[in-house]
């Protein structure tokens, strides 16, 4: 409701107009290589990102609220990307003895430049480049602590006209948990989005990614199904719930939110 509430009071200029490349990464594990239009604005938000990680010890939940993501258009085939988690939480409970840890900050700062080789819109087969670099202006246990970097190679092929295939490449060198130097992290996402409607999508993915995090290195294995409604050519709403396939993997994961085009 919140999130509908923050739609719908948009001005309608916002919501209506001309034909214009709208193509949240949101509600997805993955990216897709389409680029905002130069001279506007993508805003995509998550009203809440709840996900939990139970072990024979203890039972971990992080609440993520607010995390937020503007995609500036610059160029035909380029954007500029300025993410930040505005707040987040863990709460974590210990199984023997029932005590109760909390802890809260604001998330890091992430910047991007994404380039598009082929097919801005998205369609056909659509392909990219992404590097980013991560600000650690957050704290623990939201922000890692240290700088990152990598970069992100979105890749998208259209098998049907409502049928997409997908994958997302990632290399990055990221902090280390105790926020001393950076390690290794190397992740693959593929999925397949099926338009259910001009106005509605539905996509499976399944997420591998290897952490050598040096405290904690591990390999996580997500499965995710998520569901983006576009009531508007200009805004959306979404849904993703995912499960983790591992040991090393937190159990569930569900988020909400939406995405708006200026």
């Amino acid at each position: 409701m919140f999130a509908a509430g923050i739609l719908w009071a948009l001005p309608a200029a916002a919501q209506d107009g001309d034909e214009l490349r709208f193509c949240p990464n949101r509600p997805s594990l993955g990216a897709s290589a389409c680029t905002t239009d130069p001279g506007h604005v993508q805003f995509e938000y998550s009203v809440l990102d709840w996900q939990r990680d139970d072990t024979a010890d203890e039972r971990e939940d992080q609440f993520i609220v607010a995390d937020l993501l503007a995609r500036i258009g610059v160029g035909p085939q380029t954007e500029v990307q300025i993410g930040w988690t505005a707040f987040g939480a863990q709460r974590v409970r210990q199984n023997g003895t029932r005590e109760v840890s909390r802890d809260s900050a604001v998330g890091d700062v992430r910047l991007a430049v994404r380039q598009n080789l082929r097919n801005p819109a998205g369609d056909g087969l659509s392909f990219g480049i992404e590097p980013f670099v991560i600000l650690p202006v957050g704290g623990a246990p939201i922000g890692g602590g240290d700088w990152g970097a990598g970069a992100m190679v979105p890749v998208t092929y259209d098998l049907t006209g409502s049928l997409n295939l997908a994958f997302t490449g990632q290399l990055a060198a990221l902090a280390d948990e105790d926020g001393d130097g950076r390690h290794l992290n190397a992740s693959g996402i593929i999925g397949l989005g099926y338009q259910l409607s001009d106005a509605v999508t539905w996509t499976s993915e399944v997420s591998v990614e290897r952490n050598d995090d040096p405290m904690e290195g591990a390999t996580h294995v997500l499965a995710a199904q998520s569901l983006a409604w576009q009531p508007t050519k200009r805004t959306q709403l979404d849904l993703l719930a995912a499960a983790g396939l591992n040991h090393a993997t937190p159990d569930i994961r569900v988020a909400i939110g939406g995405a708006i085009l200026f």
